[in-house]
């Protein structure tokens, strides 16, 4: 969608790939042309070169952009589209492959001046050697896949005694993510920020950078909010910093947008002798926006015209820094359930205004579990960082999102953090606050009352139907209904004429008009006008106030409840089993881990909920399997 919208603006027709999955969705009617390229595991579709390719060809295009992920950094892939005759709008596949795995990298980055973490980024893969490695290095470590990026096979081991198990889950991911299972070792920095650099190189010689971002807000090693410039950043530091990411790209002859990762010591900041390489992504980002909104250039039509062989437009004296924008990421997944991936259908999605967009769904996509569950970002500019902040949380609280788990409250919270609209941001901030910012809001007076007036509506079409007109008359006295959630939560809302007297668990409230404009609730309470957005999807109910969402569960009439047995394991969402590490009659302790399930593009390792023995195993590995199938079964231990 991204690139679609810049070729539209340079008069460029596109062609959309998809795989099955995606043939209905938002890029591939927005193109203008769009080809099948497979089924909807990516290593049949988004990551079959051969068949992105051939629609090239088939479609008379001349260029391929690969977007931000996938093909992106497979030098195999570029040799590939230019032998067919393609142009790649990229660096080149000498310049991926000299920066692609990280353990290359870094001696290169070393032999350019660069600065790079302590750490072994050797060849030898041999377990023990590298937990050898590891403690000389000292722990804290990090373990990191050597290819790939995006948070993929990182673990961070705190004592040696863990080390073999964080090893073998790297392992584990890097081959799933990345083909390659081999990891290096790092120092941990204690106190980290993620500072990348921006640079933009032409096949004539010329390499700028375009400032720098700070992405230090992450949860499991994955970007949530990004920003630039990055808050308390100086002119010294911000010079030694761009002067290397230069010379790395210099290193490598590149040409295209990159980034430069660097980790900088959040302790020592900003000294300008505590900042290490970490990496280079010889792609554009997926937050490059920030970066686009302070300097005011379109990054993917400079891509375009450096593919094209034109120089840069520019020189590094050439280029300033505008305000200050922010980037947050739209997940579906739930936070208060360690960010677990989520899918299903988007019943309602409209975002808040103040903010640029970038979306590849609509309000009725799926999210599939085939894909990373980043389905939007919202991307805000303000004269300084503190206007900024002020748009994302104003944003974000007017984003109204339902039918799929989304990351939005969480988001809510973080733009408006002390700490983090003081600048005071580090990588290890989501995971210190991460109670306070993941625990479901409480339901207020307001919202008990709101749930209620949603359960009790008739429907959007109830004024044309005269049998649904006067719901609530009585002729002797107000109507009086009652709606229980949950178990003991009991509302009763009184009806005279217009006026309503709610009684919550938590107290009572007037409530003298109500209307509603499709979900969106607006009446007056104690003379202050209140809105709200309220949606009843079977016997749930929604309320969407102040940026918080809070869901009520109408309760059954007959009683109902969960007939699982508390004995199963189940699939917490739709996925692939990668590994079932334990077999029948086995005795496992709790936390003992069972099964690797992948889905959208993570691994999630499921552990015994309690101590017991194995009774059944009901997956293999391989297994695809849906949310809430049942992989094995427990019993008491003898």
């Amino acid at each position: 969608m991204r690139v679609i919208r810049t070729c539209r603006d340079l008069g460029i027709g596109t062609v959309a790939v998809h795989s099955d999955a995606d043939a209905g969705t938002l890029h591939v009617d927005m193109a203008d042309d769009a080809v099948r390229i497979g089924p909807a595991p990516a290593a049949e579709s988004y990551l079959n070169g051969d068949a992105i390719i051939e629609a090239a060809l088939t479609a008379g295009a001349d260029a391929i952009h690969p977007g931000y992920g996938f093909l992106s950094e497979s030098p195999d892939f570029v040799d590939a589209v230019e032998k067919a005759g393609l142009v790649f709008i990229g660096p080149s596949a000498k310049a991926i492959r000299a920066v692609g795995l990280k353990d290359q990298a870094k001696a290169l980055m070393e032999d350019a001046g660069v600065p790079v973490v302590p750490g072994y980024h050797g060849p030898t893969q041999d377990p023990a050697f590298l937990a050898e490695r590891a403690t000389e290095i000292g722990f804290p470590v990090l373990i990191k896949a050597r290819a790939g990026g995006g948070g993929k096979g990182i673990r961070r081991v705190d004592r040696a005694e863990d080390f073999e198990e964080a090893l073998a889950g790297a392992r584990r991911e890097a081959e799933s993510s990345f083909a390659d299972p081999a990891c290096l070792i790092e120092k941990c920095i204690q106190s980290p920020r993620h500072v990348e650099m921006q640079v933009l190189g032409d096949s004539h010689g010329d390499v700028v950078h375009l400032f720098e971002r700070d992405c230090s807000l992450q949860r499991r090693h994955q970007k949530v909010i990004e920003e630039a410039p990055a808050p308390g950043m100086t002119d010294d530091l911000r010079a030694a910093m761009g002067d290397a990411a230069v010379a790395a790209a210099r290193a490598v002859d590149y040409v295209g947008a990159g980034t430069v990762e660097f980790i900088v010591d959040g302790a020592e900041f900003p000294s300008t002798e505590a900042f290490w390489f970490m990496e280079m992504n010889t792609r554009l980002q997926v937050e490059h926006p920030v970066t686009e909104l302070v300097t005011g250039l379109d990054l993917v039509a400079l891509q375009i015209a450096v593919a094209d062989g034109a120089a840069l437009p520019f020189a590094q004296g050439d280029l300033s820094i505008f305000g200050h924008a922010i980037e947050a990421r739209l997940y579906a997944e739930d936070p208060a359930n360690g960010f677990l991936p989520a899918v299903g259908r988007l019943d309602r999605l409209s975002f808040g205004d103040g903010a640029r967009v970038d979306t590849g769904v609509r309000e009725g996509d799926e999210i599939s579990p085939h894909y990373d569950p980043m389905f939007a970002k919202l991307i805000v500019h303000g004269k300084d960082r503190k206007e900024a902040f002020r748009r994302l949380g104003r944003s974000l609280e007017c984003t109204h999102l339902s039918g799929v788990e989304t990351n939005r409250d969480f988001l809510v919270r973080l733009a408006r953090d002390e700490d983090v609209v003081s600048g005071a941001v580090d990588t290890g901030l989501i995971g210190r606050k991460s109670v306070s910012l993941t625990r479901p809001p409480e339901a207020e007076i307001l919202d008990f009352a709101f749930a209620a007036l949603a359960a009790l509506r008739r429907g959007r079409d109830a004024s044309s139907d005269p049998y649904l007109i006067l719901d609530d008359f009585r002729v002797c006295g107000p109507a009086r209904q009652a709606v229980r959630f949950g178990e003991d939560d009991v509302v009763t809302v009184e009806t005279t004429g217009a006026h309503r007297h709610v009684r919550t668990p938590l107290g009572e409230v007037e409530i003298p008009d109500v209307s509603w404009e499709g979900d969106q609730l607006t009446c007056v309470v104690d003379g202050r006008r209140v809105q709200a957005h309220v949606r009843r999807d079977g016997l749930v109910v929604t309320v969407d106030r102040k940026g918080a969402l809070r869901r009520f569960s109408m309760a059954v009439p007959d009683g109902g409840g969960d007939t699982e047995s508390a004995n199963a394991v189940l699939a917490p969402l739709a996925g692939r089993v990668v590994e079932v590490s334990v077999r029948p009659g086995e005795v496992v302790a709790r936390d003992a881990p069972l099964v690797v399930l992948e889905a959208m593009k993570m691994d999630h390792v499921l552990k015994a909920p309690r101590e017991g023995v194995v009774a059944r195993v009901c997956v293999s590995a391989g297994q695809q399997v849906m949310q809430d199938a049942v992989l094995l079964e427990l019993e008491d231990s003898a």
